[in-house]
């Protein structure tokens, strides 16, 4: 029975409940943590019962730990990895935390490198101080412009051409599943030789036909942070086409294909500073569990 003294939606008081459900799923044991009587609770997109997925199968988590909050809302976030016996995975978490301090929404996305076909080479999962800092309250944006910026990136994304609808950083980085794919010519794709917007300016990613089912859970105003969810479906048509340079390149994915993503975003003096992104492959146009009422 979830008690009805009053939680304290600070802070410190949502990392302590992300701290204990870390605990408890190193522990395989769901019975340590207070839960809503409604829990809505997924593991890579699909609806699984309290006790189902990595709680019967983590071993241990490692050490990396980028943790954001939303007071307003009782979100909590973090990226760390996970082990799983002999293998650690890039994972993303997301608590609901209502306000009786029990926890009601649980999100989970594990990259699985044994269950990817595309597997990213050397993932170094390292403290990023841009993350972790706190933007000077006078300096902080409403979360209406924070949501504009982050879902400007999803705009420049979605069947890009080289235009651009939100502002990137001179400093921007990106890191996908632990690699970082920004200004790393040593990447396996040469446009990760480049900076962010330098990328989008190309048009490279002209195979990406949607990104649906954008979600903006959590907002961390105090860090200019915005968590995102949401698929970037292939359609696989386009075989070739020309870069904003004259360049002539063919389509990295000719199938029906689809990315499930969480995304964290840091803005900085109104521009994107640092993207940190977990993705899996999920089958073409699955539908989202967090998309009903």
């Amino acid at each position: 029975m979830v008690s009805a003294v009053p939680f304290d939606h600070e802070r410190a008081a949502l990392y302590a409940v992300m701290d204990q459900f870390m605990e408890a799923i190193v522990a395989r044991d769901p019975g340590r943590l207070r839960w809503a009587d409604d829990v809505r609770s997924t593991e890579n997109n699909v609806a699984l019962m309290i006790g189902d997925g990595l709680w019967g199968t983590a071993t241990g988590r490692g050490d990396y730990d980028l943790r954001f909050a939303d007071v307003r809302t009782g979100q909590v976030g973090l990226f760390t990895t996970v082990i799983e016996t002999v293998e650690e995975s890039a994972v993303t978490f997301r608590l609901g935390v209502d306000p009786s301090g029990a926890i009601r929404e649980v999100e989970v996305l594990v990259v699985r490198d044994s269950d990817e076909a595309l597997k990213f080479p050397n993932p170094r999962f390292e403290r990023k101080p841009v993350m972790e800092a706190f933007v000077p309250e006078a300096e902080r944006m409403s979360r209406e412009r924070l949501l504009t910026i982050a879902d400007g990136y999803f705009n420049t994304l979605e069947q890009n051409d080289g235009q651009i609808f939100t502002r990137f950083h001179p400093d921007c980085n990106r890191v996908e599943n632990g690699v970082q794919t920004t200004n790393n010519p040593d990447f396996i794709l040469p446009i990760a030789g480049l900076p962010c917007e330098e990328q989008f300016k190309l048009g490279w990613y002209r195979y990406d036909d949607r990104l649906r089912g954008r979600r903006y859970p959590l907002i961390d105003e105090e860090r200019g942070l915005v968590m995102a969810y949401g698929f970037i479906d292939h359609c696989g048509r386009l075989a070739e086409y020309t870069l904003t340079n004259g360049e002539h390149v063919s389509s990295l994915i000719r199938r029906p294909h689809t990315f499930y993503l969480a995304e964290l975003f840091k803005i900085e003096d109104g521009a994107l500073r640092q993207i940190e992104a977990n993705f899996i492959t999920v089958p073409y146009h699955m539908p989202s569990p967090w998309d009903r009422p």
